[in-house]
C-alpha cells in the first residue's frame, strides 16, 4: 500500500460531545433574529422618516434612501418570520448544543472582557492579558511561552502603531507611566 492510500485520522480531545443536549432549536433562533431585524427596520424607518423620506425641490431628502432600505429590510424580516413560524411546526432541528455553547462562550466572554478592560487599562495591556490567557487556558501552552508570546506581540503592536505609524490607540495607566 502506498503512502498516499493511508488515511490519517486525528481525534480532537476538546471536541464537543456528540450526545450533548440541545440548548435551542434553529427555528427559535430564526424567529428571534427575524423579530430583531424587524425591530431594527422599524427603528431605522421611523428615524429616517423623521429626518425626511421624500423628495423636495432639490432632490431626495436625507432619509429617502435609508427609509426605503429599512422598508425592504422590514419586508424581508416579515417574510422570514412568517416562513419560520410555518416551518416551526416541523421537527425541531438543534441550533447549538450545550457543549458547543460552552466552547463559544469560552471565546466570547474573554473577548467581551478584553473590550471592557481596553477602556480602563488601554489596548496594549488588554491585548497582553487576552493573548496570554487564551494561550494558557484554551491552548494549554506553557506559562512562560504564553507570557513571552503575548509580550512580543504586544511590543510589536506598540512599535508598529505608536512609533512607526503614530496612530492614536487607547492608552491606560501603564503607557502614561512611561510617558506615552
Amino acid at each position: 500500500m502506498s503512502q498516499t492510500d493511508l488515511e490519517i485520522v486525528v481525534d480532537d480531545p476538546t471536541a464537543p460531545e456528540e450526545d450533548s443536549p440541545s440548548v435551542i432549536s434553529s427555528g427559535a433562533i430564526e424567529i428571534f433574529v427575524c423579530i430583531l431585524l424587524l425591530a431594527l427596520a422599524a427603528t431605522l424607518g421611523y428615524d429616517n422618516w423623521r429626518t425626511g423620506a421624500s423628495w423636495d425641490s432639490t432632490g431626495p431628502e436625507p432619509g429617502y434612501f435609508p427609509f426605503y432600505l429599512s422598508v425592504i429590510l422590514g419586508g424581508g424580516s416579515l417574510y422570514g418570520l412568517i416562513a419560520a413560524l410555518v416551518a416551526h411546526r416541523k421537527a425541531a432541528e438543534t441550533f447549538v448544543t450545550r457543549a458547543q455553547a460552552r466552547r463559544v462562550m469560552a471565546v466570547f466572554v474573554p473577548t467581551l472582557l478584553f473590550c471592557l478592560v481596553t477602556q480602563v487599562l488601554g489596548l496594549y495591556v488588554a491585548s497582553f492579558l487576552l493573548i496570554a490567557s487564551f494561550m494558557r487556558a484554551i491552548g494549554k501552552i506553557a506559562l512562560w511561552k504564553s507570557l513571552l508570546t503575548a509580550f512580543v506581540f504586544t511590543a510589536i503592536m506598540f512599535v508598529t502603531f505608536d512609533i512607526a505609524f503614530d496612530v492614536i490607540m487607547p492608552k491606560g495607566p501603564l503607557e502614561a507611566a512611561f510617558g506615552h
